[in-house]
């Protein structure tokens, strides 16, 4: 067990649940964990085949980066932790081969909302609540955020939100697919375990290609994401899984 990120895993799902009281705000010492916890999970895709991140602070995913943190390394400075841990932990959640998701239950604004942003699925309950609030204090997003969220929600509504410093609630967030699902905030986790069973349902190597595809083909000219779609088709169709699935399938 870590000293802020525990571990979970029932049913195919891996739950990273981030728990730093008060406010569950992101310190460089705590990313460093995250990051060493996913190197870890993705080595374990016969017990885990989707890796959630969530919070254990009621009312918060995670807030935001620590602020004591970024008052140190602006004045030069090196906070406790692996400096590369955020671009490290981050990329972790893009690379690794379990689809990731962000269950949202309450605040992920700055460093909270670029984690989620970083993973391939974001859900939230009723009360979350998502934003890149940084110019309101004279920065800028630094963890990814001015770069992944245009590409997911669009470019016009992607810089107005790092622009104004605008937070977004659920309802919004779905609306322009900064968020997958929204559930009721009773019982939330519970929802967010059953929905995530829509993928783990599914033959685990299929499920790593297609993310794969997707992720990998989202940095591709369209011509070369097609001939990276052609290579993992091929290689999950000559699967196990795959020929079991098929020899399965009723004929007429």
């Amino acid at each position: 067990m870590g000293r802020w990120w525990t571990l979970e895993i029932a049913d195919k799902v891996a739950m990273l649940t981030f728990t730093r009281p008060p406010r569950n705000w992101m310190s460089l010492a705590a990313m460093t964990e995250l990051a060493d916890q996913l190197t870890e999970l993705e080595g374990l895709t016969d017990d885990a085949a989707v890796v959630v991140l969530t919070g254990g602070v009621d009312g918060y995913f995670i807030a935001h980066a620590d602020l004591d943190d970024l008052a140190v390394v602006g004045r030069g400075g090196q906070p406790e932790g692996d400096p590369t841990a955020w671009v490290r932990a981050l990329a972790k959640l893009e690379s690794m081969p379990q689809p990731t998701v962000a269950a949202i239950d309450g605040q992920a604004w700055g460093g909270g909302c670029e984690t989620a942003l970083a993973c391939t699925l974001r859900v939230g309950s009723e009360r979350a609540h998502l934003g890149q609030p940084e110019v309101s204090v004279g920065i800028i997003p630094g963890a990814g955020g001015s770069q992944r969220l245009p590409r997911l929600v669009g470019p016009g509504v992607g810089a107005e939100l790092c622009l104004t410093g605008r937070i977004v609630q659920a309802e919004e967030a779905l609306r322009i697919g900064l968020l997958n699902a929204v559930f009721p905030t009773d019982g939330f986790l519970d929802h967010v375990g059953q929905w995530c069973g829509r993928i783990t349902r599914n033959p685990a190597g299929a499920v790593f290609a297609a993310k794969r595809a997707v992720v990998d083909g989202l940095r591709l000219p369209l011509d070369e994401g097609l001939r990276l779609e052609s290579r993992l088709f091929a290689t999950a169709n000559a699967s196990p899984e795959a020929r079991a699935a098929n020899e399965s399938v009723p004929r007429p």
